[in-house]
Order: C-alpha cells, then structure tokens, then sequence
C-alpha cells in the first residue's frame, strides 16, 4: 500500500528536508482525498451501461495563498505521488498553448473550436496541475468558462494553486460580468482552500528588513541580489509575459509571485495605466531597480512611475527598489513636481515592514 502524502511530508521533516508546518500539513488529507478518488478503479458499465449516467466527475482543489505559503511545494509532493496520466504547468503557458490550438481550429473554420481543444486535453491527462492561476488578459477571460466546462465534463481533474481566491480572478477586468460564469464553474468543480500560514517562508524575512536602497549603485545592487535570492531561493530566471490588450508586457525575471525589472524595464516603455493594473494583479512583490532622478527631461516616464506606484500601492503589491535618492528627493524639479509628493508619500508608506499586510 502507498504511503499518503503527510506520511512522505513527515518523513521529509524527519530528514530536514522541508520544515514542519501546520497549514501546509492541513492541507495534505485534501490532496490525499483527490489521489485516493483518481487511483480508484474506474468501474465498468453493466449490460445497460450504453444508457447508464456517467460518473460524476472528481472534484478537484483551489489552494490560494500568500507568496512563500509552499502551495508550490505542495503541488510537487502531489504531482509526483499521484499515478495518473497527469500534467504539471504554469496557468499562464497553459492558456498561451490553448489560444494557439484555437487559433488553429478557427483557421480551419471549425464552428466551436474550444470543442476539439478540451477533448484533445481530455484524451491526454486525467489530471491537470497549475502553478499559479491568474486571468489578466481578456482573450484568456472570454474563453476560459466555456474550456473549464468541457474539460470536466470529459473527466479532467484540476488541482491549482493560485495568490487569490475565485471571487478575485480577473477582479477590474474588462468585460468582467461574462467571466464571472467561470468563477462559478471553479467554486462547484473545486474544493476552494486557503493556506493561511502564521510562517510566510519568504515574506517573513522583509518584516523590518530595509526594502529601499539610496543610492543605487554596486551596493544597493548586493543588497537588491540578496533579498532576491531570499525570496526566490535563487530560482528567478524565468520571464513572466503578461496578456494585456493583445500585447505582451515582460517582467524580465519572475518567479512565484515575485518579479523583478529595471525602472526603464518598466517606465521606459510605452506602457499605460491597464498594463500596471495588470501587473499589480500578477504578482505579490515587485523589485525594481535604478529608479533615476526625476525630472522634465524624461517627464514622460515620470508619469509612467507615477501611475505604476499607484497601482502596486491599491493593489497591495510589496515594493523593494534601489533608487538614486530619497523619495522626496526624487523628482525636485519641473512640471510634476509638486503632484510628485503624493508618491513620495506612499513610497514612504510602503517601506513600512507590515504595510501590505495593515491595508488588505
């Protein structure tokens, strides 16, 4: 007989391989059940099994979550204990590989092309793993309800872990009353979990930590590398490519919720108010390096920080940057200056160690 998944997490504490946890330990007798249900025996239909109701399909679970609450290593330990046909992915490449084999089918005049996709998905895997659900781009948010459907109506099972829960999928988008059907269809076909861990394995190490480096320079840079390398346990190669509009805006090292750009990365480019809404949305803590002085010769990318503050600060998106001054020092002269203050404010306010925990 197998072992369940909190003898293996235990077996790991033992050999100090992972720290004991009680909210991730809580979580293992829900995967436990979803493991149990899909290596049962797919019973074989009688002599009216022509005509018979089929199964209902298994419910599958949502784990939703604070950056660094393990919900990652959570879905490793069961990816790799679970013998089914079975696919571990990033919700985002799964969504960009779905909208190229819809475009497919499109090109082939296909009258329903989501149709043939779920089926094709359904004949491959029993079960589908997603590191980090979000919906940012509208392309993904109009067709996801209809995929969702008819992938469980096929027998595929989803475990997914997401930074937020359901009701707060595609939150602001546009069009978003024709999404929330989907938000429907993952409450009934999910168990809906959050972790809610009194250790932050990688947040906890910013309370009181210094988030904001003056001046940028080699060692604002050593201390911008080693936060980094705490919270992403120096995995953080990964780029994150965000559907905005029908264009991609990059964050040029990503991982788990947490990016990070140069300021000109970010504010160089034409990018706009949706675009850092949609950032804010993605991710949980955003660096951002050699943030410049600020002043009528590049005003254009001073509105753009500006607008990008603005949105991390209601989206409660965590701030470290390395920048060439203080934040009131930062933009002392020409047109903006004055309006600059407010910034200057909330860049102070978000160095505070429990600011993104005070105001959600």
């Amino acid at each position: 007989m197998h072992r369940s998944l909190t003898q293996i997490y235990d077996g790991r504490v033992a050999a100090g391989t992972l720290r004991a946890d009680a909210a991730q330990r809580a979580v293992l007798p829900l995967l436990d059940r979803v493991r149990a249900e899909l290596e049962a025996p797919v019973k074989k239909p009688g002599l009216f099994g022509l005509f018979a109701k089929p199964p209902e399909p298994i419910r599958g679970l949502y784990l939703w979550g604070g950056v660094g609450r393990g919900k990652s290593m959570l879905m490793d330990l069961f990816g790799e204990a679970v013998a089914v046909p079975k696919r571990r992915v990033h919700f985002h490449a799964f969504m960009q590989e779905v909208q190229g084999k819809i475009d497919g089918h499109r090109r082939a005049r296909e009258e329903d092309p989501i149709q043939p996709v779920a089926a094709e998905i359904a004949a491959a895997v029993r079960l589908l793993c997603f590191d980090e659900m979000q919906i940012t781009d509208i392309a993904d948010a109009m067709i996801v309800g209809r995929l969702f459907d008819e992938m469980f109506k096929r027998g595929v099972t989803v475990v997914t872990t997401s930074n937020r829960p359901p009701v707060d999928l595609y939150k602001n988008g546009l069009n978003r009353q024709l999404f929330l059907p989907f938000i429907e269809i993952l409450s009934s076909r999910l168990e809906v979990h959050e972790i809610v861990s009194e250790t932050d394995y990688r947040l906890h190490r910013l309370a009181g930590a210094e988030v904001y480096f003056a001046p940028a320079g080699t060692a604002a840079h050593k201390k911008m590398d080693a936060l980094w390398n705490e919270l992403t346990g120096h995995d953080g190669t990964t780029k994150l490519r965000i559907e905005v509009k029908g264009r991609s805006v990059v964050i040029p090292q990503y991982h788990n919720g947490v990016g990070r750009a140069r300021f000109w990365d970010l504010c160089g480019a034409m990018l706009g108010p949706a675009d850092y809404l949609a950032i804010a949305g993605a991710l949980r803590v955003l660096m951002i390096d050699d943030i410049p002085h600020l002043s009528a010769s590049n005003f254009n990318e001073a509105k753009r920080f500006v607008t990008l503050i603005d949105a991390l600060y209601e989206g409660k998106v965590r701030l470290i940057c390395s920048a060439a001054d203080v934040p009131e020092r930062l933009y002392n002269e020409g047109e903006g200056s004055f309006e600059f203050a407010r910034t200057a404010s909330r860049l102070r306010e978000m160095q505070s160690a429990d600011w993104s925990q005070e105001n959600r």
